[in-house]
C-alpha cells in the first residue's frame, strides 16, 4: 500500500484570497486584522443558559408579515373608477328597468373581479419564503456535549458545528476552520463560494469579503469548522433584507395608472352628458321624470362596458404568449408593464452569463499540458458528458475542460495514485498533490506559486495580470519533481469565468436599439463585472462606468439604485435570484426572478420568472408588453369612438326636436355586436413589427393623446352625421319606425367597418394586409349577417321593434356604413404629411 497523507497550513491571521478577485489577491492588511478575539466556551452554552437567552432574545425566525385578508384583496378590486362607474351604471340601468344591460354590465364587472382577486391571492409573499431558507436544525455544542437543536431555538453565544451540506443557523464569526468555503450566493451575489478561516476582517468591508463570518441561509460548500452564534432572527444579514422588503414600496402599474385617468375622464364626461340632456329636456318642457330618465341611460350608454373585460383578455393572452417565450407572468398588469420598462437592472450570474464556470484562456506554451497538469490537482469530478460537474465550481472548469481535450481525471487517478495532498485553504492560496509518478502537482493565486518557481516564470506575471483585468480568475499552474512545494516549474496559467451568453450579447444590443437602458447590479468584483459589461455590450464608450455598472452592491444599494431610477421617472425592471436582489425586485416596477437558479424568496417577491433564466427573454418579453399596450390602445379608442358617435346622435337628435333615433334595446345591441366583439378580435391584433425599433414610451405619456382624442371626436362626429343624416332623410317620406331600421343598421355597419381602420394609426388597410387578423374579419362578417338576419326574424324584429330590411336599403346601409372607415383612411394620409417620418422612415404612430 502506497502511503496516503494529507497535512494542512493554517494561518489565522494571514492573507485571505478571495475568489471573485480575478486572480489578484485581495490581501486583507494586517491592520484590518483583531487578533483578541474572545475564545468562546468549548462546552458551549449550558442548558439553562441557552432556555434563558431564548426567552430574552426571542426564538431564531423571520418576522412574518402580516396576512392581508381575502376579503381586502376582493374589495381592492372595485376600486379603479372605470370600475365604480360601471357599478353605477348597472345599479342605474336595474333601477330604470333596463334587466339586459343591468344583466351585462353585471357579469362584466364580476369576471374582471373575480380574475383580479385570484391574481392578487397569489402575490406577495417574499417574507414567508425567508423562513423557509433558515436550517430547520442545527447542530450546537450544550452542556458540553453535541446537540442537535431546531435552529428556532439557537441562542447568541451557541457554539454551531459546521461541514459540507450544513444550512447555516444563524450569523456566526469562525473558531475553527479546516477548508472551509460557504455558498453565499444568493446574499452575496458571489458566482463561487467564498473562502472562510480565522480571523476578524474589517468591519466596513464588505459583506462578500467577511471571510471570518458564515451567515443564516447560506451552505457550507466543503470543509469543516465551527463558529460562535453573533445575531438571530432579525438581527442576522438574513433579517435585515427581510426588513428591507419590508420597506420595499408598490405602486400601480403605468396601465394602471393610465387607465384610472381614463376612468376619472369618462366619469366627468358621463356628469356632463346627464347635465346637458336635462337642461335640453327642461329647455323643451318635457317632464321631469322623462327628462332624468334620457339624461341617466345616455350617461350609461356612455360607459363602454367591454373596457375591462378587452384589458383583462389582452394580458391574459399577453401571459400565454410569454409563457411561450420562458416568461411566467404572476401578475396580470406587470405583461403590459414590462412593455413600458425604459431601463433593465440586471444581475451578472447566471442571467447575463451561464452560471458555469468555464476555463476561457490558457497561457503558456502547451495548452494540454497546462490543462492536464491542473487536472491532476483537482478534486472535482464530471458526469459521462462532461457537462455536469461535482466540487468546486472553478475545479469542475478545469476537469471539463480536460474532459474536451480526452484528458480523464479518473484515468491520472488510476495511473497515478496520490501520495500526499496539501489541500487549497484561504491562507495558503494553493494546492499541490504529489502523486506516484514522482511529480507535485500544484495550482494556485499566483503571487502564492510563483515565488516556489525556479522557471517559466518568465513574462508570466505581466500575463496574469492582463488576464485579471479582463475579469479572468487567474490559477498558475506548476509542475515539480519533489514531494515538498520548492523548484518547481511553472507550466501555465488558466483563465476561469463564468461565460456570458451569447444570446444575451445580442438581447442587450437589441435593448439599446429599442432605447432601453441595460443596467448592471452585482455582488461580484469591480473587475469582474466591468469586464463582462464590455463584453456584452452594456457599457459602451460613451456610457459612464459609475451609471451603468454597480459591483460589490449590497441589498441597500439595489434598491437606492432602483429607487433612484424611479425618482428621474424611468420605469424599472429589476431582475435578480439571490436574496438579496429581492428587495429591489419588490420596489421595482417590475420584478424578474430567475426559475432556474433563482431562491424562493425572489420568486415570491416577483411579477415574473424567468423559466429559462435568460436575459433575451426579458427583451423578448418587452416587445410583447409592447404590442399588448399598442392593442389595448388602439382597441380603447375604437370603443370610445362608438360611444362617442351613439352619444351625439342621441344628444344631435334632442337638440334638434327629433324623435329618440335608436331605442334603449338598440344601444345594448350596438354596444354588444359592435364594441364587445370587434374589441376582442382588434385587442388579440398580431403586434407591429416595428415595436422594437420605438423608443420606450414616456412615463409621462397618457393612455390616450391629442392625436388619440381627436380621432375619437372627429369618428364620432362622422358617425352621427351619417346616422342622423339618414334618419332626418328617411322622415321626411317614411314612418318613424321605418326611419328607426336605416338609422340602426347604418350605425351598426359603420361601426363594425370602422374596426378595420382602427387596427393601425398610420398603416393603410392594404399596408396591414386584410387578412392578418382572421378573427375581426370573421367577427365583421358574422356580425353583419346577424344584423341583416334580425330584421326578418319575427321575434327579433319584435324584440328591437324593427321591420323587414328591403335590398335598396340594405344596400344604402351598407354604402353609407363605409363612409366612416373610408374617411378615417383618408386622415391617414393626411396625418402622414403633418407628422415627421421616424429615423426607420415610417410614420411615427
Amino acid at each position: 500500500m502506497h502511503e496516503f497523507r494529507r497535512t494542512q497550513a493554517h494561518n489565522p491571521g494571514g492573507a485571505s484570497w478571495h475568489p471573485a478577485c480575478c486572480g489578484v489577491a485581495a490581501v486583507v492588511r494586517p491592520s484590518a486584522i483583531v487578533h483578541d478575539l474572545a475564545v468562546p466556551d468549548p462546552t458551549g452554552l449550558s442548558s439553562a443558559e441557552a432556555r434563558e437567552r431564548l426567552v430574552t432574545g426571542g426564538r431564531n425566525e423571520i418576522r412574518r408579515a402580516a396576512d392581508t385578508s381575502r376579503w381586502r384583496l376582493l374589495a381592492a378590486q372595485f376600486e379603479s373608477p372605470l370600475v365604480l362607474l360601471l357599478l353605477a351604471a348597472c345599479g342605474v340601468s336595474a333601477w330604470l328597468g333596463e334587466a339586459a344591460d343591468a344583466i351585462a354590465i353585471g357579469v362584466i364587472v364580476a369576471l374582471n373581479a373575480a380574475v383580479g382577486f385570484l391574481q392578487e391571492a397569489r402575490a406577495e409573499n417574499a417574507l414567508h419564503a425567508l423562513r423557509s431558507m433558515t436550517a430547520p436544525r442545527a447542530r450546537v455544542v450544550r452542556d458540553g456535549k453535541q446537540a442537535v437543536v431546531p435552529a428556532a431555538e439557537v441562542v447568541p453565544g451557541d457554539l454551531l458545528l459546521l461541514e459540507a451540506g450544513d444550512v447555516v443557523a444563524a450569523d456566526a464569526r469562525l473558531v475553527e476552520a479546516h477548508a472551509l468555503t460557504a455558498n453565499e450566493a444568493a446574499l452575496t451575489g458571489e458566482s463561487v463560494p467564498a473562502e472562510k478561516s480565522v480571523g476578524r476582517s474589517a468591519s466596513d468591508v464588505p459583506l462578500a469579503e467577511r471571510f471570518d463570518q458564515v451567515f443564516t441561509g447560506t451552505s457550507i460548500a466543503r470543509g469543516t469548522g465551527s463558529a460562535e452564534v453573533t445575531a438571530t432572527a432579525m438581527q442576522t444579514e438574513l433579517g435585515r433584507v427581510a426588513h428591507l422588503i419590508e420597506t420595499a414600496t408598490d405602486e400601480d402599474t403605468p396601465l394602471q395608472r393610465r387607465l384610472a385617468r381614463v376612468g376619472r375622464l369618462l366619469l366627468y364626461l358621463c356628469l356632463g352628458m346627464v347635465a346637458v340632456t336635462a337642461a335640453l329636456g327642461v329647455a323643451r318642457g318635457l317632464p321631469a321624470i322623462q327628462v332624468f330618465m334620457s339624461a341617466v341611460s345616455l350617461a350609461v350608454a356612455a360607459v363602454p362596458e367591454g373596457l375591462p373585460a378587452v384589458v383583462t383578455i389582452a394580458l391574459a393572452l399577453g401571459v400565454q404568449r410569454m409563457a411561450a417565450r420562458h416568461v411566467l407572468v404572476r401578475k396580470l398588469p406587470a405583461v403590459e408593464t414590462l412593455g413600458s420598462a425604459t431601463v433593465i437592472c440586471t444581475d451578472k450570474t447566471g442571467t447575463l452569463t451561464t452560471g458555469v464556470m468555464a476555463v476561457r484562456e490558457v497561457w503558456g506554451s502547451n495548452r494540454d499540458q497546462v490543462i492536464a497538469t491542473a487536472a491532476a490537482c483537482s478534486d472535482a469530478e464530471v458526469d459521462a458528458d462532461g457537462r455536469n460537474g461535482v466540487g468546486d465550481p472553478t475545479e469542475v472548469a478545469i476537469v471539463a475542460e480536460a474532459f474536451r481535450l480526452g484528458i480523464r481525471r479518473e484515468r491520472i487517478e488510476a495511473q497515478s495514485p496520490r501520495r500526499t495532498v496539501n489541500p487549497f485553504d484561504a491562507a495558503r492560496r494553493r494546492m499541490s498533490i504529489f502523486r506516484a509518478d514522482g511529480h507535485l502537482y500544484a495550482k494556485g493565486a499566483f503571487e502564492s506559486i510563483a515565488p516556489l518557481c525556479r522557471e517559466g516564470t518568465a513574462d508570466a506575471a505581466l500575463a496574469a495580470v492582463s488576464m485579471a483585468e479582463r475579469g479572468l480568475r487567474v490559477l498558475a499552474v506548476a509542475l515539480g519533481d519533489l514531494a515538498e512545494e520548492r523548484d518547481l516549474r511553472l507550466v501555465g496559467l488558466v483563465g476561469i469565468a463564468d461565460p456570458p451568453r451569447t444570446e444575451a450579447i445580442e438581447a442587450v444590443s437589441a435593448a439599446r436599439r429599442a432605447g432601453i437602458r441595460t443596467v448592471m447590479i452585482t455582488g461580484d468584483h469591480p473587475r469582474t463585472a466591468l469586464a463582462i459589461a464590455r463584453e456584452m455590450g452594456i457599457l459602451g464608450g460613451g456610457d459612464d462606468p459609475g451609471e451603468v455598472v454597480h459591483a460589490r452592491a449590497t441589498p441597500e444599494d439595489k434598491l437606492s439604485v432602483v429607487r433612484a431610477l424611479k425618482t428621474k421617472g424611468d420605469i424599472v425592471a429589476m431582475t435578480g435570484d439571490g436574496v438579496n436582489d429581492a428587495p429591489a425586485l419588490r420596489e421595482a416596477h417590475i420584478g424578474i426572478a430567475m426559475g432556474k437558479a433563482g431562491t424562493e424568496v425572489t420568486r415570491e417577491a416577483s411579477d415574473m420568472v424567468l423559466a429559462d433564466d435568460n436575459y433575451a427573454s426579458i427583451v423578448a418579453a418587452i416587445g410583447e408588453g409592447r404590442g399588448i399596450f399598442e392593442n389595448i390602445r388602439k382597441t380603447l379608442v375604437y370603443l370610445l369612438a362608438g360611444n362617442t358617435g351613439e352619444l351625439l346622435v342621441m344628444l344631435g337628435a334632442a337638440a334638434v326636436g327629433l324623435p329618440l333615433p335608436l331605442l334603449p334595446l338598440h344601444l345594448l345591441w350596438i354596444n354588444l355586436a359592435t364594441d364587445g366583439l370587434p374589441a376582442l378580435a382588434l385587442v388579440v391584433d398580431p403586434p407591429a413589427t416595428d415595436l422594437m425599433t420605438r423608443p420606450p414610451r414616456a412615463p409621462t405619456e397618457p393612455m390616450l393623446g391629442r392625436w388619440e382624442w381627436a380621432s375619437i371626436a372627429v369618428t364620432g362626429l362622422l358617425q352621427a352625421a351619417v346616422t342622423l343624416g339618414v334618419f332626418t332623410w328617411a322622415l321626411r317620406s317614411r314612418d318613424l319606425s321605418e326611419a328607426r331600421n336605416l338609422a340602426f343598421t347604418t350605425l351598426v355597419f359603420g361601426e363594425l367597418f370602422r374596426s378595420f381602420a382602427s387596427r393601425h394609426a398610420t398603416l393603410l388597410l392594404w399596408e396591414i394586409g386584410p387578412f392578418t387578423n382572421l378573427r375581426l374579419v370573421a367577427v365583421v362578417a358574422g356580425s353583419v349577417l346577424i344584423q341583416i338576419a334580425m330584421h326578418h326574424v319575427p321575434v327579433m324584429a319584435r324584440l328591437f321593434q324593427i321591420t323587414p330590411l328591403g335590398i335598396q336599403d340594405c344596400l344604402l346601409s351598407l354604402g353609407l356604413g363605409l363612409i366612416p372607415v373610408t374617411a378615417i383612411e383618408f386622415g391617414k394620409l393626411v396625418r402622414r404629411v403633418v407628422l415627421p417620418r421616424s429615423a426607420s422612415g415610417k410614420v411615427a404612430a
